[in-house]
């Protein structure tokens, strides 16, 4: 006897049109026809909602950065870029783009521990906030702008003591390869002012993929303490603070939305108990996952229907090359199913327990695993959601000679 196993939750937005799933107004097989398979397809529309939904639940003077690692996808960027308030890049391809994207250099900050001389040279000459990892890293920013005659605009990246609870991944608390310890942070700080280059905060970043909004707002609180003493330490007001993001959405069974209401109450309320030295601080969060990730659905092709040993595997044309998290090979300890559906059949009844599999010679390639399932048959379209974050970039796409997956965005 197969166990059927679950899978996630298929986020709101998405609707049928004659029985088959829409995107944008947009039938998913036409789409196909018209644009090939396997194909990631974005909703400008589900952005925007995203994106509305934050304005007016966060605090009013708090601004919302996208962390274009999610997705960079030069159409979905342009389109980010109009809705927030600042690009977080953590490359120098990443700073290329967002600048063609259209992003105000003076709005876009650029972290990650292992950049480049000729990446923070760039930076420096772009005018873009540079996140400074280590004390290392501060002296060959110092160095590279001195040499430029560049007043180099530079914040602190700390690695705080703490973590965000509950997180899927978890970016500060003990030893990281990301950010200053706590003891080294003030240093830095008076190197740079002494340095007379721009100094221009503190970024704090805990962990990311939470559900719990207690979890989140705790983190928050303790990232507001911490800014404040290492302010108190350094004796001067930082003009801005990241305070990092972290906020999840559902993939899994069981997994449910996060409360952002909540999130935006408490840290109002925390704002208006701010200490003298952060009064004139701006602040920001960045989210990347959460503004797009729900924005997008990957569409693939069944091409063969097979049965081994009782067992029913619909074979794509896609697979784990364009989407390595849903296969569960992207830091998933215990494999579970994203949320899935047979996006021409859409609105019928699961009537067999099946395996989605893509085209990759390697057992690693499995998009859904025992899932309930209408009926499917080759020709039939897969759709597999929360496909607009760590899809098409962060999977290995060149592997077996496959290639990338076509992108649109779509209204």
């Amino acid at each position: 006897m197969i166990k059927t196993k679950p899978t996630g939750p298929i986020p709101s937005g998405y609707y049928a049109i004659d029985g088959e799933l829409a995107i944008g107004g947009y039938k998913a097989g036409a789409l196909v026809a018209e644009y090939g398979s396997p194909l990631f397809v974005y909703s400008t529309a589900l952005l925007d909602a995203r994106m509305a939904q934050l304005r007016a639940t966060m605090p009013d003077h708090l601004d919302l950065h996208y962390a274009m690692k999610a997705n960079p996808f030069q159409p979905l960027l342009r389109h980010m870029v109009g809705l927030a308030d600042g690009i977080d890049i953590a490359s120098g391809g990443e700073l290329r783009m967002a600048l063609e994207a259209g992003a105000a250099p003076r709005k876009i900050s650029f972290a990650g521990p292992g950049k480049r001389d000729e990446e923070l040279e760039q930076a420096i000459q772009a005018g873009v906030t540079i996140n400074i990892e280590s004390p290392g890293e501060c002296q060959r920013a110092l160095k590279i702008g001195a040499a430029g005659g560049i007043k180099a605009r530079l914040a602190v990246r700390v690695n705080p003591d703490f973590d965000l609870k509950g997180s899927g991944m978890k970016m500060g608390g003990g030893a990281k390869p990301f950010g200053m310890d706590i003891e080294l942070v003030a240093p830095t700080v008076k190197r740079i002012l002494n340095a007379g280059a721009d100094w221009r905060g503190f970024h704090i970043f805990a962990g990311s993929q939470a559900l719990s909004a207690d979890a989140i707002i705790e983190t928050q609180a303790q990232t507001l303490e911490l800014a404040a003493r290492l302010a108190t330490t350094i004796g001067q007001s930082p003009e801005h603070i990241n305070l990092g993001g972290g906020f999840g959405i559902p993939y899994f069974p069981g997994d449910e939305q996060l409360d952002i209401t909540k999130v935006g109450k408490a840290l109002a309320g925390q704002f208006k108990q701010l200490p003298e030295i952060l009064s004139s601080t701006q602040f920001a969060i960045e989210l990347g996952r959460y503004l797009v990730g729900e924005a997008g659905v990957y569409l693939t092709r069944i091409v063969d229907r097979k049965e081994s040993r009782g067992q029913v595997f619909l074979v794509t044309d896609g697979g784990l090359h364009h989407q390595l998290a849903a296969s569960g090979n992207f830091g998933t300890v215990v494999r579970r199913n994203y949320p899935a559906a047979i996006a021409n059949r859409f609105e019928e009844e699961p009537a067999e327990t099946a395996s989605i599999v893509g085209c990759l010679c390697t057992p690693l390639d499995r998009l859904s695993d025992n899932a309930a399932m209408p009926k499917a048959s080759v020709g039939d379209i897969v759709a597999i959601f929360c496909a607009g974050a760590y899809g098409a970039t962060a999977s290995p796409a060149n592997f077996l000679g496959q290639g990338p997956a076509v992108e649109i965005l779509v209204e």
